[in-house]
């Protein structure tokens, strides 16, 4: 039996008056997953446990398999094991962020753009680099990673304050989201000098003479120390792998002791996937494309992502396992849901589906396809998404 999960990070949303108070995925054309949604098993699940945010981590843990409440992890070390940064014991790794914060009608600061006005990796990195030189202190070490998205590292470091996501200050005041707590004040420091730097670097000054939107400044969050999880291989008696280009999930599929592939260039991931099963018996394909949608608040791009998504990797997947001729299960799900109008995370449940080679071959399936509304009202609910790996890999 070979298993693929697809992480179809981002699809669930809610009811868009624009779309006729349809959710993306009832809009969106989807063929592929309204296929296995008729003539498989549909439902809903919890990703995010009660009381805990609405993460990245939180939920890739549910759908790896880990209980977040019982392996607690935050996002900074997953992606620093993804980028192959080696942590020891007392380090402590920060997402750090460029982004841009402006000032309102009535002088208040509001972040306006956790993406610094869509960088390119090579404009992130130079001004990564010129940051670390011009703000370089003894235990302070910073990672380039890409676009807007980069690694501190605080050797002997404090892992305690408070630090918000950028994604949940988006249009908001920033004063109350700055760090606090033990160490926040080595974290503000940063952060002030950076803003002289990033206002006068020449990248920064001709983005905004363009009329483009260019980084003021850094924003440190998503801190924890090194990430040791139990190997899933041991736990379920299986070898996996992770096609994924996202730096968590990569972290993730890592410190869960998987084979992590790719990333794999834009229209190669169905075939990562099914080379990887040539190797191994389950693979997490993980694909972001839609969560980014969610969170630039663009419905249009997102129905084209979801329908991407249908078309070019559902599709094709079936067409691969089913000419590779092996029994197979699949199972789809978001890892959250991301509303277009709320731009950020949500722990509302989400849909998933899952089915096996034999449902294909049934010649009818229910009145019913991948979304929420549908998922919903079968009345089929896993409180707990950890466990439904577990059930998905089940031999029978």
């Amino acid at each position: 039996m070979k298993v693929v999960i697809i992480q179809a990070g981002g699809v669930a949303d809610e009811p868009i008056a624009e779309l006729g108070g349809k959710t993306p995925l009832e809009a969106a054309a989807t063929p592929h997953l309204d296929r296995l949604a008729s003539r498989g098993i549909l439902g809903l699940t919890r990703t995010v446990p009660r009381g805990l945010p609405p993460e990245s981590q939180v939920s890739a843990l549910s759908v790896l398999g880990y209980d977040p409440r019982r392996y607690p992890c935050a996002r900074a070390p997953l992606e620093a094991t993804a980028l192959g940064i080696s942590l020891g014991p007392s380090d402590v790794a920060f997402r750090l962020d460029l982004v841009a914060v402006e000032a309102a009608e009535d002088g208040t600061e509001v972040l306006r753009d956790a993406t610094a006005g869509g960088l390119t990796d090579e404009e992130g990195r130079l001004l990564l680099g010129d940051l670390a030189r011009a703000l370089a202190r003894e235990g302070l070490a910073f990672h380039a990673g890409s676009a807007h998205r980069h690694l501190l590292v605080w050797h002997g470091g404090e892992p305690r304050m408070r630090t918000v996501p950028p994604a949940e200050v988006l249009d908001r005041p920033i004063a109350a989201a700055l760090p606090e707590g033990p160490g926040a004040a080595v974290l503000r420091d940063l952060m002030a000098g950076a803003r002289g730097v990033l206002a006068r670097h020449p990248l920064c000054v001709g983005r905004r003479a363009r009329g483009e939107r260019a980084p003021t400044g850094v924003w440190p969050w998503g801190q924890g120390r090194r990430v040791e999880l139990p190997a899933l291989g041991q736990r379920f008696g299986v070898a996996g792998a992770v096609v994924s280009a996202d730096g968590v999930v990569r972290g993730l599929g890592a410190a869960a002791g998987l084979r992590v592939a790719g990333p794999p260039e834009p229209g190669a991931e169905v075939a990562c996937v099914l080379e990887a099963l040539g190797g191994c018996d389950f693979v997490l394909l993980h694909l972001k494309a839609p969560d980014a949608c969610g969170h630039r608040g663009d419905v249009p791009q997102k129905l084209a992502a979801i329908e991407a998504l249908d078309a070019k990797i559902v599709g094709p997947l079936l067409d691969g396992l089913a000419a590779a001729g092996a029994d197979w299960r699949l199972m789809v799900l978001p890892d959250h849901a991301t509303p277009c109008a709320e731009r950020r995370h949500t722990a509302e449940p989400v849909p998933f589906v899952v089915a096996v080679a034999a449902d294909l071959a049934k010649a009818a399936g229910q009145a019913r396809g991948f979304r929420e509304r549908d998922a919903r009202e079968l009345g089929i609910f896993v409180p707990e998404a950890h466990t439904l790996l577990e059930r998905v890999l089940r031999p029978g």
